[in-house]
């Protein structure tokens, strides 16, 4: 018989992905000195999904009563990241973000329901 935690195990390696490629995709845009006014919004929406992610990551890994609720916000913000990134499609690590954060978004959603 499968427990709840294993459930959780799609949607915390697609956490785990979307906090690797938020950071990568902060760090990269920091990097952008002709971009960086165009940009501001893309950085601070990755360091907010990235902090979400972890905390989701966290909450499913210890099966937190909470962990739904976390999620349902994780999928929030990771919708809102990837729209955001996907804006910036000549960037690879912006286009990278995008997809990593509407995977993450949709299995956070799977949780949710």
């Amino acid at each position: 018989m499968k427990t709840e935690q294993t459930n959780y195990d799609a949607c915390m390696d697609a956490c785990a992905k979307a906090i690797v490629a938020c950071r990568t995709c902060a760090n990269a845009d920091l990097h952008e000195d002709h971009h960086l006014s165009m940009l501001v919004r893309c950085i601070k929406l990755d360091l907010d999904c990235s902090a979400i992610c972890s905390l989701a990551l966290q909450s499913m890994a210890s099966n937190s009563e909470f962990a739904k609720q976390v999620c349902a916000l994780c999928a929030t913000i990771c919708t809102s990241c990837a729209e955001e990134c996907s804006k910036h499609e000549k960037m690879e690590h912006c286009v990278a973000c995008a997809k990593a954060c509407s995977a993450c978004a949709v299995e956070c959603e799977r949780i949710c329901m």
